[in-house]
Formats: C-alpha cells, structure tokens, sequence
C-alpha cells in the first residue's frame, strides 16, 4: 500500500468515526510521513503534507510548519490545505500560524499559495491585524482578482465572526 492509499483509507476511518482503526493506520504510517516530509522530491514532501490532514494527525503541526515553508510552492500548498482542513475543528492551530500566515498572503510570490493562506485564516478568530491585512489585500493594485474576492470573503466573515462574539 502506498501513503496515498493509506492516507485515503485513513480519511475513511476517519469519517466513519473509527478512532482505534484510525490510531492503528497512523502508528504503522507515522515513520513513513515523517521521512516523506523531509524527501528531496517536492511531490513525495506535498503528497505527505496532505497525508498528515488525511490522517487528523494534529501530532505533526510541526511537521506542517516545515511544509508551510518549503522552498516549494506545490509542498508550501499542501501543507496550506491540511492546515486548513486541521484547523477546522481546531481554530487555535491557525492562530498559531497566524504571523507565517500574514507573510504568505501579503508576499508569497506565488498567487495560489497566497490565496491559500487567505484561506487558512477564515478558521482563526477574527483578530484585528488580519481583518486589516485582508482589506489592505482587496485594496491592493498588485493583488489578482481572485485572491482579492478570497481576501474579501474572508474578511467578511471574520467580521461577522467578530461581531457575534
């Protein structure tokens, strides 16, 4: 079985509420994501940046952070969406990230992995200095128009958030 298959299989387990089968697949794949994360490949490094989402393994925040500042745009990408897909349970995790999460959106030379990180901070809580840094993004003349409608629907509802707190 591949990290792939496994990944799938785990994000079954996962849905399925299998807690005990879920745990079991993440002790036997645990050494090979960790040496996957650190491959001189970027493909095998994204596939198991993904895999670490797939597996609701929150153990590898780390390992995430290493991966949202991989060389890569394709590793930084996925290691974005897992983060994303992690801190959606989980609104502490982007809080965490939150100044690697800023420079991302406002400087990533690469516009998906900016949009990415935009993304990422819809699950945070809706602190100041991001609502200003997505408003400065939708004002901005250098931004593109996607990541400027992304900025401002994340904005938005980080300020409805706020509000209803």
């Amino acid at each position: 079985m591949t990290l792939a298959e496994a990944a799938a299989q785990a994000d079954a387990l996962a849905e399925s509420g299998d807690e005990r089968a879920l745990a079991r697949l993440r002790s036997e794949w645990d050494d090979e994501i960790e040496a996957d994360a650190r491959n001189a490949d970027y493909r095998v490094r994204s596939q198991a940046y993904r895999a670490i989402a797939q597996f609701r393994f929150r153990q590898k925040l780390e390992l995430l952070r290493r991966g949202v500042e991989d060389d890569s745009p394709a590793a930084r990408g996925s290691a974005l969406i897992a983060l994303e897909a992690l801190s959606r349970s989980h609104p502490g995790d982007v809080n965490s990230f939150r100044p690697l999460l800023h420079e991302l959106a406002a400087r990533d030379p690469n516009a998906a992995v900016r949009r990415l990180a935009v993304i990422c901070l819809k699950n945070g809580s809706p602190q100041r200095d991001t609502i200003q840094l997505l408003e400065g993004i939708t004002e901005s003349d250098d931004a593109d128009a996607d990541l400027k409608k992304t900025a401002r629907a994340v904005g938005s509802a980080l300020r409805k958030k706020a509000v209803a707190k």
